[in-house]
């Protein structure tokens, strides 16, 4: 039976509908344009073709087996964006072996832990990443094979160099996986929470590049511009050329915008992905200086929502047909939904400063999604009366192909986040609050955690903050409780686009109650603290850590 990848463009990836290994798009890509480059690092001169790649990935596999490194067999891989992750992620595909994917920035701690919870029999990681797994014990009760990318045995591992086969042992024969088998473990960010391993099927990659393409138009052929790592990795497999920018990873906000602008025109990418805080910071510069990204068809940003002026900043940098696009998911279920800049910029944007939350367009067509009831209980059956109507806010809920279906070692994370349906299916709870308005389209209100129970309502951060970021002197702004849940007293923490003295200060925060006094659901908000830099995400640097800000607001000064 075929399957058809690439039908825009009559080329056809023959595969039975339950026989899938997300390494063969690779393959495919290198049979049908070879010589076409499908990773290239500009600012160190190193790039991979399509068929280089592929046959790369060969060899390591190759290697791999030779040391035990096979089908089913979990991987932690800590190597930073290089030749060699996509090499070696393709070669742990083709072997059917199972990488283990963990944010380095989320601090040693959580990374133990991850590892634990994991039990990877094999680490593969550049130097650095062997010091810290030895000195500070990580997967000591169950790794056994270590590979060091990048250096030699001294680092703890068998060189990656000694693995690699000889070209007379090409092609190497991918695992003949199915549908179901697991593909990967990828951790969550853990911005609400601990990190949690979200089990990947290769269906569920599988699903996720069959969305992704279709949702966004994508051509093999054209150029990605990629600034986080695991969205580098779906390119080749989309017939994409991936353009590896200079930048810390951990820090987007912090990117260099010449980085970004530079190779992005020298190489004509015209696809590039970018959280807010990137676009943010590009789009500043790209204001302040006069420049643009010529060839771009469309960017896409996610991580959090978008705010409109950042979206009408970095738009002015782009060719007028093109479009920004902010797509709503998880790592749990990706892409949920998805929305462009113009529907924003023209209708959407202005409702989200009037309190209504932020809009995130129309669940894509491989999703179903409804909103369900806010509790924090397991639900362990789905039940279709669960669905509540539109404009009445609730968590929400889907279902789909590209939507994970547990966590690992996690029972207690699954019963609570997993619905299991009569048909065999999986409804995944986003951990989100929101609603479906009349036209189909659902609107974000926060996250489920961060709402704010008072004696009298409950507040959601999303349509509070919408109000108050309206100010021009505001950069943005987070709603926190203090207190205990039922008696909450709502907090507005407010970081402002520059510093200012202590009476300026008092005059915004008189203005921004002036604001907040037209809306019902802001009126009740009386305390306002102005704090120098709110946290953020690592992965990101856009999700705002309420939980540490509600505690900040506790102890601040009235």
């Amino acid at each position: 039976m075929k399957r058809s990848w690439f039908g825009r463009n009559n080329i056809d990836y023959v595969t039975n509908t339950d026989i899938v290994n997300i390494s063969r798009p690779l393959t495919e890509m290198a049979r049908l344009q070879p010589d076409t480059p499908a990773i290239i690092f500009p600012q160190e001169k190193r790039s991979l073709t399509f068929l280089e790649l592929d046959m790369e990935s060969d060899r390591i596999a190759g290697g791999l087996g030779r040391i035990a490194i096979s089908r089913g067999t979990r991987v932690a891989l800590l190597v930073p964006p290089s030749p060699e992750l996509f090499a070696i992620t393709f070669a742990l595909f083709k072997a059917g072996a199972v990488p283990v994917f963990i944010d380095p920035g989320i601090g040693a701690r959580n990374m133990k832990g991850c590892l634990a919870e994991a039990e990877p029999e094999a680490f593969i990681g550049i130097p650095k990443a062997h010091v810290a797994r030895r000195l500070l014990g990580w997967g000591r009760n169950t790794i056994r094979t270590t590979v060091v990318v990048g250096g030699g045995s001294f680092w703890g591992g068998i060189p990656l160099e000694k693995l690699r086969g000889s070209a007379q042992t090409l092609p190497f024969v991918a695992a003949t996986t199915c549908r179901d088998d697991l593909a990967a473990i990828l951790f969550t960010s853990g911005s609400t929470g601990p990190p949690k391993g979200a089990i990947y099927s290769h269906g569920t990659f599988a699903a996720q590049i069959d969305a992704l393409r279709e949702l966004y138009d994508i051509r093999p052929g054209e150029v990605d511009l990629p600034t986080f790592p695991l969205f580098a990795l779906f390119a080749p497999a989309l017939g994409m050329t991936a353009l590896i920018p200079q930048m810390d990873f951990t820090r987007p906000g912090s990117v260099d915008p010449r980085m970004i602008l530079e190779p992005a025109a020298e190489y004509s990418a015209t696809t590039m992905f970018g959280s807010p805080a990137l676009l943010n910071r590009v789009g500043r510069f790209g204001k302040s200086h006069g420049s643009s990204f010529p060839h771009i068809k469309r960017v896409i940003s996610a991580g959090a929502p978008v705010s409109a002026q950042v979206l009408k900043r970095f738009s002015a940098l782009l060719p007028d047909d093109a479009e920004i696009f902010t797509p709503y998911g998880a790592t749990e279920a990706l892409p949920v939904s998805s929305i462009g800049s113009r529907e924003i910029l023209a209708e959407t944007g202005a409702m989200t400063g009037q309190g209504h939350g932020v809009c995130v367009g129309r669940p894509v067509s491989s999703i179903t999604l409804a909103i369900i009831p806010i509790n924090d209980i397991p639900i362990t059956a789905w039940n279709s009366d669960l669905a509540l109507p539109p404009l009445e806010v609730g968590e929400i809920a889907v279902r789909g192909p590209q939507v994970s279906r547990a966590y690992l070692n996690r029972p207690e994370a699954t019963a609570m986040a997993k619905i299991p349906d009569s048909d065999g299916g999986v409804w995944h709870r986003m951990g989100d609050v929101g609603y479906l308005d009349k036209l189909g389209r659902i609107w974000f209100c926060g996250r489920k955690s961060h709402r704010v129970v008072t004696s009298r309502e409950t507040m959601y951060t999303i349509p509070v903050e919408g109000v108050f970021n309206t100010h021009p002197a505001v950069f943005r702004t987070a709603l926190v409780g203090v207190g205990t849940p039922g008696s909450q007293q709502p907090v507005l923490c407010v970081e402002l686009e520059k510093k200012t003295g202590k009476s300026e200060q008092e005059q915004i925060s008189m203005e921004l109650l002036e604001l907040g006094n037209r809306y019902p659901h802001t009126r009740n908000i009386h305390t306002i603290l102005f704090h120098p830099a709110f946290p953020v995400d690592i992965r990101h640097n856009a999700k705002i850590f309420r939980e540490k800000l509600a505690v900040w607001a506790k102890e601040a000064p009235s």
